[in-house]
């Protein structure tokens, strides 16, 4: 019998496998929890702004809505819940969201693979257990008693440390989820002034209403900004940028930094390579200015190499599933 973390595991690994039956999209990225969240966040807040100008939402609002849409997608029954003002408008916004972005939650792929018939019995996920691993109920169960075990003193330095790391893993995917899904807004939200580039709430504010303005991601838009200014002079960037032109040093740097990485995957054609040096890439960039005693630094490392084998490892299922498969189409795409 499959644990519940294999469950979620081989989901991911059947949509993988099965993406075009998702997705039009080769591109298109795992949503996970705490992403859902900030879309959903993101979401209410734009909702809030069209009926009331406001581009703001309060976090109680967040986490109601948060846990009316659960137990909407999954079907399940909303324990007396009052539906949330403006429900519809903002969970119309949440998926708009999630399809300007070529992501997907882990909802719509469980409930996909499904329907499709595309995971055996015993690695079904009922809407409860889904419900529960997203909403953080189950892994605060599975962790439940496992504290009282350690000293106090070395839990606190623990959790310390696990809070730098979980911050670490967050910018070093956003990296390489924007790398995969130049679409993928919320990994630019993470990342845009990470390292300090200057490019602070307001930058991402310009950047997001100028992306809007011209229906594209923000990341192109960043894009086609520095590389207007770079072609023509700043000078020749249209009115349309004239909020961004403040922004010109950070989003350069910015940009042409994503250009590193996108340059490493066009020119070593070895996938476990270029990997490793992206991720190498990656690290230094993040570590850069700071000393080696640095809890970040040392959770940065150690956040890079457990990628770097779960690379290794993801490539060779691949050579496996290529070498077994006689469609000869290289699951490299």
């Amino acid at each position: 019998m499959a644990t519940f973390q294999q469950k979620i595991l081989h989901l991911v690994k059947c949509f993988r496998r099965h993406w075009p039956l998702f997705s039009n999209s080769e591109r298109t990225t795992v949503c996970g929890a705490d992403r859902m969240l900030m879309a959903l966040q993101l979401s209410m807040a734009e909702v809030n702004k069209q009926h009331h100008g406001d581009f703001t939402v309060s976090l109680s609002d967040v986490l109601e809505t948060w846990n009316y849409l659960l137990r909407d997608k999954l079907g399940l029954s909303y324990d007396n819940m009052k539906e949330p003002g403006d429900y519809a408008d903002v969970k119309k916004a949440y998926h708009a969201f999630l399809a300007s972005s070529n992501m997907l939650d882990l909802i719509d792929i469980c409930q996909k693979c499904c329907s499709l018939g595309l995971l055996p019995e015993d690695e079904s996920i009922s809407p409860v257990q889904l419900l529960e691993f997203i909403s953080g109920v189950m892994n605060a169960q599975e962790n439940k008693g496992s504290v009282l075990s350690t000293p106090t003193q070395i839990n606190r330095q623990g959790r310390e440390h696990m809070k730098v790391k979980i911050l670490a893993k967050k910018f070093v995917c956003s990296y390489l989820s924007l790398l995969v899904n130049s679409k993928d807004d919320l990994a630019l939200a993470h990342i845009i002034n990470v390292p300090d580039r200057g490019l602070g709430r307001e930058a991402f504010t310009d950047l997001k209403h100028a992306s809007q303005e011209r229906k594209m991601s923000i990341f192109l838009m960043a894009t086609s900004f520095i590389r207007t200014i770079e072609l023509g002079g700043r000078d020749c960037a249209s009115s349309l940028y004239d909020p961004l032109r403040a922004h010109v040093k950070g989003l350069s740097i910015f940009v042409n930094f994503i250009d590193k990485l996108q340059e490493i995957v066009g020119e070593i054609l070895n996938t476990r390579i270029a990997g490793g040096r992206i991720l190498s890439t990656v690290k230094m960039h993040l570590i850069k200015g700071r000393s080696n005693g640095d809890p970040f630094c040392q959770a940065v490392e150690e956040v890079v190499q457990d990628l770097d084998l779960k690379i290794k490892n993801i490539i060779d299922s691949q050579q496996e599933t290529l070498t077994a498969s006689t469609t000869g189409v290289s699951p490299a795409r």
